[in-house]
């Protein structure tokens, strides 16, 4: 296993890399302090791979809400749980391990001296913020859009999340079927807005499976064979989404968003933005609307 690398990037970011692990951080505040955070969670990220994979067995296994957590490691306990605390016919806690890791360094940032700070694990993203501060988080429905023309030219966001000190927000996560991880629905994006990154990640995956059509256009592949060390094992999972009529958007998203809305009313997520071509429903707002996202 290759060792895990901290670099400095231009405007002074910091990104930590080990394996699959892929992370780039920022703080701001007192110089010494900022310095002294970076390096206290450069010496946690290099533990945390190794952490992981000694529990990946138990890890690839479902979450059995009915019982005791059986990890031992601090992140593995954290993912479980929030996955626990989740609605689902079937989750591990691997639906929750990038915004656990990213919540496990963020701690190292909530130190005297640091303002705010943010670490951000392909797109799950765990908050600092002290009072009098927020953070302005872009969104960016539609990774398809994402090609060469857009990052040579810039890239135009959907939306912009803006997250106070007074708001009991401390997590931001993605998930969706054109992401890095599988789903089982045909979501473009769906962003959860949490009190934790880990519980926000796994109230995502969630929230994206939810949003679902039996449309036979629609090509699903056992998880298996699209990702052969996937924990969703045979389970069918979604490979390609064709242009689908707006009725049949709009019924797959009016299904994410009243799982979304449960978990909202039970206190699990603050708020959710739930995407899928084109068309747009929040927990804020449960119309169906066209484009934008303000």
């Amino acid at each position: 296993m290759a060792c895990a690398t901290t670099r400095i990037l231009d405007d002074g970011r910091r990104h930590f890399q080990h394996g699959p692990i892929d992370i780039v951080a920022n703080a701001e505040g007192d110089g010494d302090a900022v310095s002294a955070a970076h390096h206290a969670a450069a010496e946690r990220f290099a533990t945390i791979l190794s952490e992981l994979v000694n529990e990946l067995p138990i890890l690839r296994q479902p979450v059995n809400t009915q019982s005791a957590c059986p990890l031992t490691g601090p992140i593995a306990q954290t993912m479980w749980r929030a996955c626990q605390r989740c609605p689902s016919d079937f989750i591990t806690p691997m639906a929750a391990v990038a915004g656990s890791v990213a919540q496990a360094l963020i701690p190292f940032y909530a130190k005297p001296g640091v303002t705010r700070a943010w670490v951000n694990n392909g797109g799950d993203i765990a908050l600092h913020l002290t009072p009098g501060t927020k953070v302005d988080i872009g969104l960016f429905a539609d990774i398809a859009k994402l090609d060469a023309h857009a990052l040579r030219e810039g890239i135009s966001l959907d939306g912009t999340l803006s997250i106070d000190f007074t708001m009991p927000v401390r997590g931001v996560a993605t998930s969706g079927w054109r992401g890095r991880s599988l789903s089982l629905g045909i979501a473009d994006s769906v962003t959860v807005l949490a009190e934790t990154a880990a519980l926000a990640d796994a109230a995502a995956t969630v929230i994206a499976n939810a949003v679902n059509t039996d449309h036979p256009a629609v090509e699903r592949q056992p998880a298996s064979t699209v990702k052969d060390d996937s924990d969703l094992g045979h389970r069918l999972v979604t490979v390609h989404v064709p242009a689908l009529d707006p009725d049949t958007v709009g019924q797959a998203l009016q299904q994410g968003l009243q799982q979304a809305l449960q978990m909202k009313q039970s206190g699990l997520i603050s708020a959710c933005i739930l995407t899928c071509q084109g068309w747009v429903v929040t927990t804020d707002s449960p119309a169906l609307v066209r484009n934008h996202i303000h």
